[in-house]
């Protein structure tokens, strides 16, 4: 008897059986939504611009002397002397100065908003010494009127934190600063989160009592190790379950856990450490820290005690964002040096930033530099206009991990601009008009560009 081979038809359905049956045994994918409060953030309308024959600082250590900036379709296109742009709306900044866009990386405007009533201090979740699990942007007000008084300050982009009662307190969210009734339409498009941490007096008073941790710094350390042990468990529990369904296997997802979730994207690095801590041996301790758990350390905010360490900081590329001379108002902030900012940055390959935390100070963060600038070259330095802009912007950027999107006049990024009366670093200083993406968002002689919350509208 003649035996007969299968027809290709037949091997055809076989296999197509087959391979039914394979994903029959197993249940749809189970996926953590990364962003479920994504961006709605829209450019608002803009022209092709040149802003002529001004004094540019560019960001990047640059300062030009008669030169343009062009700004077409919401990015910069050009920096330079002598440039021209059909049919562009043409700013004669003659005698004035341009500068990219300021950014602070430490505010709780929206969460700690004005007017500050107890119903709307929203930045502090005092529940549990970890609180990762909270997110910043759930409690942005975004008709706190401090955004608009930050606007007329020259700010265009911000960091909105938790604040610093716990170990680990919570999601920070970077803004536009644009004139909105969402968060969402505020949010910084593809910005990385931050995850607020606090180091030293500030959790270990507000907890330890005798049932629970921290009550030292020991307890500190204790705390921030428990939760990034659970994190890697959590995380490898994940790793197996995605191992597992690729390879075919009737996978189980494990539980979800907010906090965790949190944590793991630390872990991931697509979650950025800012971290709240004045004294130098806590951020090495930190940085350590993060060693152990194989994630980076960030960003140290405050950092009073920052210039003993400023070699360690540069060699593992953490920032340090500081105030000119905020100090002496608890023990752990004590130990102050006016050159604090200045000794970081003259570091190779240092990042040091110039932050707020201050619902007042954000409306100057170019005179807070100012007086780092001269108090550092009364001791010494030989710092210019063009070096100390980077500490509002920049590095500011790069500490947010925005860099390749904003914080200098570089062309193809961002056109988020500040047009100034005079030198940004003087005391007469003004932000005449900004920019965000090309589109104005502030003029200091036009009031259709004076936006007011809807808060205020009707109380004069």
């Amino acid at each position: 008897m003649t035996k007969m081979m299968p027809s290709l038809v037949m091997i055809a359905v076989t296999t197509a059986l087959v391979g039914c049956n394979q994903s029959e045994t197993q249940d749809p994918k189970v996926t953590i939504n990364k962003n479920p409060y994504p961006s709605t953030y829209q450019v608002l309308p803009s022209t092709k611009t040149i802003i002529k024959n001004a004094t540019v600082l560019t960001g990047t250590g640059e300062k030009l002397e008669n030169a343009d900036v062009i700004m077409i379709d919401g990015k910069i296109n050009a920096v330079g002397e002598n440039l021209t742009a059909d049919g562009a709306t043409i700013i004669d900044a003659q005698g004035k100065w341009v500068t990219p866009g300021i950014i602070d990386v430490h505010s709780h405007l929206g969460v700690y908003p004005s007017p500050n009533a107890e119903s709307h201090n929203d930045g502090n979740e005092m529940t549990n010494p970890i609180t990762a699990e909270v997110w910043a942007e759930h409690s942005v007000w975004p008709q706190d009127p401090g955004f608009n008084r930050a606007r007329a300050g020259g700010v265009t982009t911000m960091q909105i934190l938790p604040g610093s009662a716990n170990l680990i307190g919570g999601r920070g969210v970077t803004l536009k600063n644009v004139p909105s009734e969402s968060m969402q339409a505020m949010k910084f498009p593809d910005a990385p989160y931050g995850l607020k941490m606090a180091c030293g007096e500030n959790p270990k008073s507000l907890y330890g009592s005798r049932s629970e941790l921290p009550m030292t710094r020991m307890g500190n350390m204790a705390g921030y190790r428990q939760a990034f042990i659970e994190a890697t468990e959590y995380k490898r529990a994940w790793d197996k379950y995605e191992a597992d369904y690729a390879a075919g296997k009737n996978a189980v997802a494990p539980k979800r856990d907010l906090t965790l979730d949190t944590l793991k994207g630390v872990l991931e690095g697509e979650i950025l450490i800012h971290n709240h801590c004045y004294k130098a041996e806590e951020m090495v301790m930190m940085i350590d820290l993060g060693k152990e758990f194989n994630y980076h350390s960030g960003t140290f905010h405050h950092a009073i005690e920052a210039y003993k360490i400023a070699d360690t900081l540069a060699e593992n590329g953490n920032c340090a964002a500081m105030w000119p001379d905020w100090w002496g108002f608890k023990l752990e902030a004590y130990d102050m040096v006016l050159e604090n900012v200045a000794i970081v940055d003259a570091v190779k390959n240092s990042c040091a930033v110039v932050h707020s935390d201050s619902p007042v100070t954000i409306q100057r963060l170019n005179q807070e530099s100012a007086k780092i600038m001269h108090n550092a070259n009364a001791s010494g330095f030989n710092y210019t206009e063009e070096q100390a802009i980077s500490w509002i912007t920049v590095n500011a950027a790069k500490s947010l991990g925005i860099a390749d999107k904003t914080g200098s006049l570089s062309v193809g990024k961002n056109a988020d601009v500040v047009i100034w009366n005079v030198n940004p670093f003087s005391v007469y200083a003004k932000a005449e008009q900004v920019f965000i993406d090309g589109a104005k968002v502030f003029d200091h002689q036009d009031t259709r560009y004076q936006a007011q919350s809807d808060f205020l509208l009707g109380q004069e």
